[in-house]
């Protein structure tokens, strides 16, 4: 369950440390083993898992930076709060994911075009890879519930890095595996191309949807839908128009228009807009703030320029009035 209520922005914050300091105790374990282990066996594919796990440290420190920005309260400069420093973050994540990759492929690409005699990998190589998968897989697993109670697509992008660090040290095992089977150690440089495609795919995944929050994309019909019911809910309040959903560090930005009785007093149309914003707030969770605009009933506009109404969602559902 996601979290609710005046204490939410600090209970996240508390959260996101916690999910930090794990990340980044596990991960710094991880790699060292994987970078010493992979140099004393001759695995360049380990080393690579190793600097993999290297950007994973690194990560956990900059969410730990970014926890402390996101509790800052709204100021002049920031009137909105400072909730986007957690999406400009997963973006550079994903770049930093992207680059190591890149590196990791051209490295290896190397070995393999210019016919480099690589060492077949021992025995500790293939025991500190299947260390690697449950420790992953645990770090996974504790990302993906810290995410979801703190409701943070930071750490949920951070839980599927390390479920794809899974996949990948998967991948190692195998070309391990193979490679000490055979006795041809070029396998191993292979695997770490495949690793490094695998780092590679993640980070464009992360910055995709990183880059949905920071474009106010993403919100789904089913929850237009949700706040159209709840303006139609609401006594006196009608025909829902310019509605827009944004996302804000996890939070929902949402401001829209709605009619009411032309003869209604300003007060009885205050209390009626209050109505709304009570009534979306019980039905769409983590909402950060509601902007309620009042119009007299009839008063129709062909272009309103911006924003979704229940029209839209008949046919074409990216259309724009």
């Amino acid at each position: 369950m996601e979290i609710r209520g005046d204490g939410r922005r600090e209970e996240k914050t508390r959260l996101i440390r916690a999910a930090s300091l794990t990340a980044l105790a596990g991960n710094a374990v991880l790699a060292t083993a994987q970078i010493v282990v992979g140099s004393l066996s001759g695995s360049l594919a380990v080393i690579g898992n190793g600097i993999d796990s290297s950007t994973d440290v690194v990560i956990s420190i900059m969410t730990l930076v970014v926890a402390h920005v996101i509790a800052r309260p709204a100021d002049a400069g920031h009137p909105w709060g400072h909730g986007r420093a957690e999406t400009v973050m997963t973006a550079l994540l994903s770049f930093v994911l992207f680059f190591a990759g890149g590196q990791l492929i051209v490295n290896s690409g190397r070995e393999i075009l210019f016919g480099a005699t690589r060492p077949v990998p021992t025995m500790p190589a293939l025991l500190v890879t299947l260390a690697v998968i449950a420790g992953k897989l645990l770090l996974g697993l504790s990302q993906s519930a810290f995410g979801k109670r703190a409701g943070s697509p930071m750490l949920r992008a951070n839980a599927k890095n390390m479920y794809a660090d899974v996949l990948l040290s998967l991948g190692v095992l195998a070309g391990l595996g193979f490679s000490m089977i055979f006795g041809i150690g070029v396998i191993d440089s292979w695997a770490a191309v495949a690793v490094g495609l695998w780092v590679i795919r993640s980070a464009l995944g992360i910055f995709m949807e990183a880059n949905t929050e920071l474009m106010d994309g993403g919100s789904s019909r089913e929850l237009y839908k949700t706040v159209f019911d709840a303006v139609k809910a609401t006594e006196g309040a009608s025909r829902p128009h310019r509605v827009r959903m944004r996302r804000i560090s996890g939070f929902w930005d949402i401001d829209l228009d709605i009619e009411v009785h032309p003869e209604k007093t300003v007060s009885e149309a205050h209390l009626i807009a209050s109505g709304v914003e009570a009534n979306i707030k019980a039905q769409v969770e983590n909402v950060y703030d509601i902007v309620v605009h009042v119009e007299p009933a009839g008063n129709e506009q062909e272009d309103e320029g911006f924003g979704l109404c229940e029209d839209d969602f008949e046919g074409d559902p990216g259309h724009h009035r």
